[in-house]
């Protein structure tokens, strides 16, 4: 095994202070000291500490195994079967701790896999003892590893090299092996490693250099985006459930607008969205899709003004005007305008649910936000205080403000709504953040009483 002798960064030279770390992120790195491990902060908080910025989470990484980790805290839970992760639970916040993996495994811990997912044994197989800690596809892509190893292959196994930082809690100095700090002062983004490898290993990393480009305003390492031109059509080899995710994390940290450009431009957005993106690439009565642009930029202002933006209004201000071509076409062919939209709905999480999963209820809260937007059109209208107190309301008046504001028509209406939900406040029932619309929790439905049956005596 080569050795590769790290920067040593001292206190003195860098701008880390324990005061910038979060106090819970501090308690699991002193416990697992005086427990004698070695742990360190890593990844994304250290990253985001020399560039000024205030980190959305801490993770550690440490040389106490999961088991150690279930057995120091009491307030820890194993997650994960892909990397098994230690989460320690704070009353305000999370701290995910990471055992230190190994850069290759042993070929007696890897096997191969002829799918995309971890082959299930036949019936007439014999058991195995236990699951492979390290699993493959034949691709090269990982779908299992828990091979642990020493901080010197960890951080070479991380993604990119400004995400391999370690901040030790002993000295209070940081730990570079992979090139990082380097590369965080000229600004760029670079794969650990062959780029091509990597991408195999995780395609998923690809969606995360265009991410950390468009967040952190660095650069692409030219040999790191040629791989990621070469690699764009294997993104749809990771999970769907996934790929939604990260689809969020792009489009929802403040720069989306930019994340939108370097996917198109990397070939990754095609393989994402396919009949969206041809959609795109056409004009309707002469016009080009320019509404996905304004919409991105509009979520984008919300965000950068600490402005929560929910999945389902992002999604109508991105997709809606597609949605509401594919709604027109059904109306032509006969459908009352709510038949015609929900079956566009319905088309449209079919198209996206073999690459970009998004899941049914959030699908229903999208169609919900455009399907009331026929119903402000009418000023009040019939019951405009069974109108205010939808659950939906709010999201579908939010994407009323949004298209007068990015120029698409409704402004009249959007402020005549407006003054009148302000004027005649009805209180909403508390929802849940996860569904929109669900019942608040602990509130009792009343039963209605049955009339007793001739002869039988009324309930009590």
């Amino acid at each position: 095994m080569e050795t590769i002798t790290p920067l040593i960064i001292p206190r003195t030279a860098h701008p880390i202070s324990r005061s910038m770390v979060s106090p819970n992120a501090l308690r699991v790195l002193y416990r697992l000291r005086d427990q004698g491990f070695i742990a360190y902060l890593v990844g994304g908080c250290v990253r985001d500490l020399l560039l000024g910025r205030e980190p959305k989470d801490f993770d550690v990484v440490t040389d106490a195994t999961p088991g150690q980790l279930k057995r120091l805290f009491r307030n820890c839970r194993l997650v994960g079967r892909r990397f098994r992760l230690a989460h320690i639970h704070f009353p305000d916040e999370l701290i995910e701790v990471a055992t230190f993996r190994a850069l290759q495994a042993d070929d007696d811990t890897t096997e191969t896999t002829g799918g995309g997912e971890a082959a299930s044994p036949s019936p007439e197989a014999e058991p195995a003892p236990r699951p492979p800690r390290h699993l493959k596809s034949d691709e090269g892509m990982v779908l299992r590893d828990n091979v642990f190893g020493d901080p010197r292959e960890d951080a070479l196994r991380r993604d990119f090299t400004v995400n391999a930082l370690f901040y030790n809690i002993a000295d209070f100095s940081l730990i570079d092996y992979a090139g990082g700090m380097a590369d965080l002062e000229a600004g760029v983004i670079r794969t650990i490693g062959d780029p091509s490898v990597r991408f195999i290993e995780d395609p998923v990393r690809m969606l995360r250099a265009v991410r950390f480009a468009a967040m952190l305003g660095l650069n692409v390492e030219q040999e790191t985006w040629r791989a990621i031109l070469d690699l764009a059509p294997t993104i749809s080899r990771a999970a769907p459930p996934r790929l939604f995710e990260e689809m969020l994390k792009l489009f929802l940290l403040g720069e989306g607008e930019k994340s939108y450009q370097l996917l198109r431009q990397t070939g990754l957005f095609a393989p994402l969205f396919p009949r969206f993106s041809s959609w795109l690439d056409t004009e309707t009565d002469g016009f080009p899709h320019t509404r996905v642009s304004h919409a991105l930029d509009s979520v984008d202002a919300l965000v950068q003004q600490g402005e929560a933006v929910a999945p389902p209004l992002f999604l109508a201000l991105v997709f809606g005007e597609y949605l509401e071509e594919s709604a027109a076409a059904f109306r032509q062919g006969g459908a009352s305008p709510q038949e015609a939209l929900n079956q566009a709905v319905a088309g449209w999480l079919g198209e996206l649910a073999p690459t970009v999963l998004v899941p049914n209820r959030i699908g229903m809260q999208v169609r919900d936000i455009l399907s009331n937007q026929q119903r402000f059109g009418k000023m009040p209208g019939k019951r405009p205080q069974s109108f205010l107190g939808r659950p939906g309301f709010s999201a579908a008046l939010a994407y009323l403000r949004l298209q007068a504001e990015m120029g698409n028509g409704g402004e009249d209406v959007w402020q005549w709504w407006d003054r009148y939900s302000r004027e005649n406040v009805v209180e909403l029932p508390p929802v849940d953040a996860t569904h929109e619309g669900a019942p608040p929790a602990g509130k009792r439905r009343r039963r209605r009483r049955r009339k007793p049956r001739t002869g039988a005596p009324a309930p009590r």
